[in-house]
């Protein structure tokens, strides 16, 4: 494999600008191989032969050749040389004078990017060891409490590691553990809240209302309660968080007796955030070191191909001293932290298990296993077959016509499982794309590399259900036509619902467990909209379930069809006609529009009330609009509301496209140098970008069909539901790659390769 291509498979795409523009150098090279080609006096006709052939216009090409060569060598003369002269560079051999200068931008620009990352990364290793040893001391405070020994450590001695012993070696300020001489005896009697606050005030964590540093020694301070700042993330803990904020609020005006403690419970949290944080810090300074190491092969290889050129070694071995001897090489911070973090993490996160921190800290990427690949190749194979079968039992029963009710309440139930299978598929090859085009979707969604589903299994998922259903709904061809009665043909499609449940929830470690629990996760998010804090996958899944409302539809339908069978026996015209299962089903219509417009809103009180959110919010208002009128121009088809319903689905449908176009993908930038599209794009073919443009217009306008009120039959009006529904789930697999393409691309501009957590315990302003 070529190096370009192997430096393009490795290197950190959130980093990509700070990498050597390696592909840019070789063009350096070749212009530096046709220089030395051409330079000669005695070869100047042979190549100008070689260049042009042989015509009348040579003479104005040599005068041309020599103006052109006199004017870029008057504007080089203006150059700084220095650093030419030292590679041993000749001033008159300007190709390769340009080649040594565009060695030192990139070298610079490593260096200037390292150094950048590199205090980024010290900082945040000081933040967060210093988070580690007040986060110590608190725990060592409560076993104290806890065993009921009285007695007072002195501050050093609070734990086998100091803070200064923990930011050794990263030009960190240095600890105030040397207040141990400072204690009393006064000291101590005091209350464990405040020997607490002597821990966090000693690690430079101030607290609300604390006045120590203003006051006398001997008075008392004002704050007896240790404020740890846990996200509001979930229901309860925003209540606790609310809770605590009221308790502060009454102990600060002196309503309440002084007898404040620290909150275990945001103890353990503050406890796993900041083991997040050292795992995340870890992979950074990994991430750091391969970056070095990548940009040191690129300048070895590119001077190796100049050497090869021009056979001069001089300047190359000079460079190479010099890259030796360049920051991103010579620094050893990085090295220094991440070993101190390793020994850390082992010490106080895994027992002293050198072999389970290695498991968090370096997690290995499993292995693409065969298995699944050729389960994934049967299951499609017997599906293939079994549809076969299903298609000519069809044909021959004739369930298709009017008469038959087949198509009125079985079919739905299998027609929900088909749209989750299709959704499954397309996102099967989403992930497959975002892989090829190394897009990280796992940093982008928050997931575990280690359980993450990947493509393979998500093909495997969706011929296995595939061929499940298909098997399913072969069997109960089977017994409906060799007579056997309907109370006993509804318990085929019964088990196959329990089993599908039961494999959702099954707590065992089995059938992609890690997967699953997500998925409930982010379920439990979205329905409980804006009670929760909202993830990428949390809206990203949402904007999925906008685009399954015939999904819901059915699931509403198979919900009926099973308890209207058992009340009614066996008549399913409830499901159709009555008014409580047309509200029902208007309800469904809207929740996941009303789901998304409140994660929107929590969003925009959560990021600084960036009005891009409530703009956003609208649209999937007047996309609650546009359903809307379309259900009351079904209802009652009056001219007046099919104006109404063509109005408000044509304003969505714009804001709709709008949204699709600017925000999600990023396109429509009139000053791009890419027409109608961005700068960056990850795709070699643009005119796939305006493809897709065109068949996300199209399949938008799906609508039109619920309005235009074509006279169908019962089996082609489902049909056509189902197609429409199908489409609708292939234009949102096909929406989520460039949708994931441009949060890919802006992490790139943020430099971003790892996670921030955010640390629990912060400084507070004095009141």
């Amino acid at each position: 494999m070529k190096f370009s291509r192997e430096l393009e498979a490795q290197l950190i795409h959130e980093w990509r600008d700070g990498y050597v523009d390696y592909k840019r150098l070789k063009r350096h090279i070749k212009n530096v191989k046709v220089s030395i080609n051409g330079s000669s006096p005695n070869n100047s006709s042979e190549s100008q032969s070689l260049l042009y052939g042989f015509s009348l216009a040579d003479p104005i090409r040599s005068i041309v050749t020599k103006f052109s060569s006199r004017q870029d060598t008057d504007s080089h003369i203006k150059a700084d040389e220095e650093s030419l002269y030292e590679l041993g560079v000749h001033s008159g051999d300007e190709e390769v004078k340009r080649f040594f200068e565009r060695l030192d931008e990139e070298l610079y620009k490593v260096n200037e990017f390292h150094m950048r990352m590199e205090l980024g990364f010290c900082q945040r290793g000081e933040d967060v060891l210093k988070q580690l040893q007040i986060l110590l001391d608190i725990k060592q405070l409560l076993r104290e409490r806890g065993s009921h020994h009285h007695r007072r450590r002195a501050p050093a001695a609070s734990s086998p590691c100091s803070t200064g012993v923990l930011l050794s070696g990263l030009n960190s300020p240095s600890s105030v553990s040397d207040e141990s001489g400072e204690i009393t005896n006064q000291q101590e009697q005091k209350s464990m809240v405040d020997e607490v606050i002597d821990v966090l005030e000693r690690n430079g964590v101030s607290m609300i209302g604390s006045v120590r540093g203003k006051v006398k020694n001997e008075a008392k301070p004002q704050a007896d309660i240790v404020r740890i700042d846990i996200p509001s993330a979930t229901p309860m803990i925003a209540f606790m968080n609310f809770w605590e904020n009221v308790v502060n609020g009454l102990r600060k005006e002196g309503d309440g007796p002084r007898h404040g403690y620290p909150n275990k419970m945001k103890i353990q949290k503050a406890e796993k955030m900041i083991r997040e944080a050292l795992v995340e810090l870890y992979k950074g300074l990994d991430r750091m070191k391969k970056y070095s190491s990548l940009n040191l092969i690129a300048f070895i290889k590119i001077v190796k191909k100049f050497n090869k050129v021009t056979n001069q070694e001089e300047p190359s071995v000079s460079f190479m001293k010099k890259v030796k001897a360049s920051d991103f090489l010579v620094s050893d911070k990085v090295l220094k932290l991440q070993d101190e973090v390793e020994s850390l993490f082992t010490k106080y996160f895994a027992s002293d298990d050198q072999k389970i921190a290695r498991i968090s800290l370096k997690p290995q990427d499993n292995r693409d296993s065969h298995t699944i690949t050729f389960f994934a190749g049967l299951f499609t194979g017997t599906f293939v077959t079994l549809f076969g079968v299903y298609a000519i039992l069809a044909h021959f029963c004739g369930i298709f016509t009017s008469s038959s009710g087949y198509v009125k309440t079985v079919y739905p139930v299998f027609s929900m499982f088909a749209l989750i299978s299709l959704h499954i598929f397309l996102y099967g090859c989403d992930l497959f794309l975002w892989k090829k085009t190394r897009i990280n979707t796992n940093f982008i969604f928050d997931f575990n590399p280690n359980s993450a589903m990947k493509h393979r299994d998500a093909f495997l998922v969706c011929a296995s259900l595939m061929t499940t259903v298909v098997g399913a709904m072969v069997t109960h061809l089977f017994l409906k036509y060799n007579h056997v009665t309907s109370h006993h043909l509804d318990v085929l499609p019964g088990i196959l619902l329990l089993i599908s449940f039961a494999l959702l929830i099954c707590p065992f470690n089995i059938f992609y467990r890690s997967t699953r629990i997500c998925f409930l996760r982010v379920m439990r998010n979205i329905v409980f909209s804006p009670f929760y804090k909202v993830l990428m996958a949390d809206f990203f899944m949402a904007d999925q379930l906008t685009s399954q409302i015939p999904l819901l539809r059915y699931m509403e339908f198979t919900a009926c069809y099973f308890i209207a069978g058992r009340l009614n026996s066996g008549s399913y015209e409830t499901c159709n006609n009555s008014h409580q299962y047309k509200l029902i089903s208007y309800i469904i219509s809207f929740l996941p529009y009303y789901w998304r417009a409140m994660q929107c809103v929590r969003r925009y009180i959560e990021e600084g009330y960036d009005i891009n959110h409530m703009a956003n919010c609208g649209k999937y208002i007047s996309a609650m609009v546009a359903a809307a009128a379309r259900m009351i121009y079904a209802v009652d088809p009056t001219p007046l509301k099919l104006s109404l319903a063509i109005i408000a689905c044509t304003f969505a449908t714009t804001y709709q496209l709008y949204w699709d176009f600017v925000k999600d993908w990023g396109f429509m930038d009139f000053r791009s140098k890419n027409i109608f599209l961005r700068d960056q794009l990850i795709l070699k073919k643009k005119y796939v970008y305006y493809l897709s443009m065109g068949l996300n217009l199209v399949l938008r306008l799906a609508w039109i069909e619920s309005v235009m009120k074509i006279n169908l039959g019962v089996v082609e009006h489902r049909l056509v539901d189902f197609v429409l529904a199908s489409l609708e789930v292939i234009r949102r697999g096909h929406w989520n790659y460039y949708r994931l393409e441009n949060e890919h691309l802006n992490n790139v501009g943020k430099y971003r390769a790892v996670k921030t957590v955010p640390l629990p315990f912060r400084e507070m302003e004095m009141d």
